[in-house]
């Protein structure tokens, strides 16, 4: 008999856990820089150094950084059901927490590519430094969708959702778009769970169940839901 398809879309929530900040936390700057600055095409544009130093300490940042009981519980999920995660982080702790099927929306911190060409990728665990070049004389960037840019795999991730058995939100306020859309196309017959500090609003929706715990206490309560289905 093939596996349930559980599909859990993640976001800052559970990276904060372990140590990860997060610019919504705090009145819209990310450890001291206002967003446009350091996370828009204008803001690389403007000053390219400024941009590279902050994911170069962003990137200094997730290598410290350790996952958490939440990481450890979803990948543990993979015993029991087909699990895809798809994550706005741009951390690599579901990797390291040992889930094999991530797809991450929003870039990886950990990769860097062309600013002229998307497609021109490499792995970067140091710094990048300007005059860093990639194969097309192109100066390298991090590998992150910015607010302002689109989001590349959103019709991948829209293709996973709408095929879950069950739909899974951790972590996330479910502001940032497109990626809140996600869940307008789980089936209405697909049980849900969102799994958050404080459950933003959302409207009423079949087979809903909320969770108003932190991600690490949540997800082991959702482990033994899903035991129950």
């Amino acid at each position: 008999m093939a596996r349930k398809k559980l599909v859990v879309l993640t976001g800052a929530g559970i990276s904060a856990e372990s140590g990860l900040k997060t610019f919504r936390d705090s009145d819209g700057l990310w450890e001291g820089y206002e967003v446009t600055e350091v996370a828009t095409p204008r803001g690389w544009r403007k000053n390219p150094k400024l941009v590279l130093d902050f994911y170069n300490e962003r990137r200094k940042n997730v290598a410290d950084a350790q996952p958490n009981a939440a990481h450890y519980g979803l990948a543990q999920l993979e015993k029991d059901f087909d699990v895809t995660i798809i994550t706005q982080n741009i951390d690599d702790l579901h990797e390291r927490g040992g889930s094999t099927n991530i797809l991450h929306l929003h870039g990886e911190i950990f990769k860097m590519r062309s600013e002229q060409d998307e497609t021109l990728i490499s792995e970067i665990r140091g710094a990048i430094q300007p005059g860093d070049l990639a194969e097309d004389g192109a100066q390298f960037r991090p590998h992150i969708v910015w607010f302002e840019e689109p989001v590349p795999k959103m019709e991948e991730a829209i293709a996973i959702v709408s095929r879950a058995d069950i739909f899974v939100v951790v972590g996330t306020s479910l502001v940032v778009y497109p990626a809140a859309g996600l869940v307008n196309y789980v089936k209405p017959a697909t049980p849900k769970f969102i799994i958050d500090k404080r459950i933003p609003f959302i409207s009423p929706m079949p087979n809903l169940t909320l969770i108003e715990k932190s991600a690490t206490a949540g997800v082991k309560e959702l482990a033994e839901l899903l035991r129950r289905l």
